[in-house]
């Protein structure tokens, strides 16, 4: 069987290094397209791609068109956009959407293409930028299971396992449900390490006591140590944390359920975005516990302020 040629949408770390895994495969990439040009026709040139300008040029070069775009208002731009989208003369081809966004959308662009005469199916990723390039991420996949089966030796190069969860919208449910626990988890761990920093507790050792107790998770291994160093590079941004914990709060409002942790923790991510510190990673949350670090120095400044405020108005 012909492999098919695929065309990528949003190119940033992810889009772009699953984008070469599939070179390395053998694969075509055929057409590349993202907001930020620049990067765009660097990896057109990298992988001998055609460079897009326009989303209905991708569609007509690929069979499939793999998208890895920021949100749901990215998400319906690059498909429902009045001048140009990617449903243009989009029959027989399928998309393959892999951005943590919202169930309602995936839903809603599921029934479009079937309207078209194409498919869509979420490739929700679990994993980060390095497993992108291994080709060994974690996906789980949503849609028309005979979609899925069609479409399952390309999603194998892009993954060391994947699952099938069920129709449109049910993995990007389960995604928000895996981001939610991760980002809680994170925050948990960011309070207990910067607790113990006040406490004037070896940090090594407190981590070495947490990986052996029930204070272990997968986060205390990838994120603990650069709690400690401050070595927030960033492999999931805190903004995108915060979108995803707000993501699983709009579901949990529409179950009638209450979840006072993760209401929590999204105040936390809401709060580094609104501070400036949007773009670390998840791990930056520890800024805002660790004594001494940014939280502290604001709230200096904000008594620094205050108070020469009532300096002012004295005077006056």
């Amino acid at each position: 069987m012909k492999k098919p040629q695929i065309g990528f949408v949003g190119v940033g770390r992810m889009g772009a290094n699953m984008a070469r895994r599939l070179k390395d495969c053998r694969y075509k990439v055929s057409a590349v397209y993202d907001v930020n040009r620049p990067a765009a026709q660097s990896l057109a040139d990298e992988l001998k791609a055609t460079v897009c300008t326009k989303l209905a040029d991708v569609t007509r070069l690929s069979d499939v068109v793999i998208t890895v775009v920021t949100n749901d208002a990215a998400m319906r731009k690059i498909f429902f956009g009045a001048r140009d989208n990617l449903f243009q003369k989009a029959k027989g081809k399928v998309f393959i959407n892999c951005a943590t966004v919202s169930p309602d959308i995936h839903r809603e662009i599921f029934k479009a293409a079937r309207r078209k005469g194409a498919h869509s199916l979420e490739g929700c990723m679990a994993s980060s930028i390095s497993q992108a390039r291994a080709g060994t991420l974690y996906l789980m996949v949503g849609g028309d299971k005979r979609v899925f089966t069609r479409m399952k030796p390309v999603l194998d190069k892009l993954s060391v396992n994947m699952r099938y969860v069920g129709p449109a919208g049910s993995a990007a449910e389960v995604k928000a449900l895996v981001n939610m626990v991760m980002n809680i988890n994170t925050a948990g761990l960011a309070e207990g390490l910067g607790l113990g920093k006040a406490l004037g507790h070896d940090l090594k050792m407190l981590q070495e006591v947490f990986s052996q107790t029930g204070a272990n998770s997968r986060v205390l291994e990838t994120d603990g140590e650069d709690m400690e160093n401050r070595d927030h590079e960033c492999w999931f941004s805190s903004s995108h944390a915060a979108k995803d914990s707000g993501i699983a709060k709009k579901l949990a409002a529409k179950k009638k359920l209450k979840l006072p942790l993760n209401d929590a923790t999204k105040s936390q991510y809401d709060r580094m975005v609104k501070e400036g510190l949007g773009e670390l990673d998840k791990s930056g949350i520890a800024e805002l516990t660790f004594p001494g670090r940014h939280a502290s120095r604001a709230r200096k400044k904000t008594a620094s302020r205050r108070k020469a405020s009532t300096s002012r108005k004295r005077r006056s």
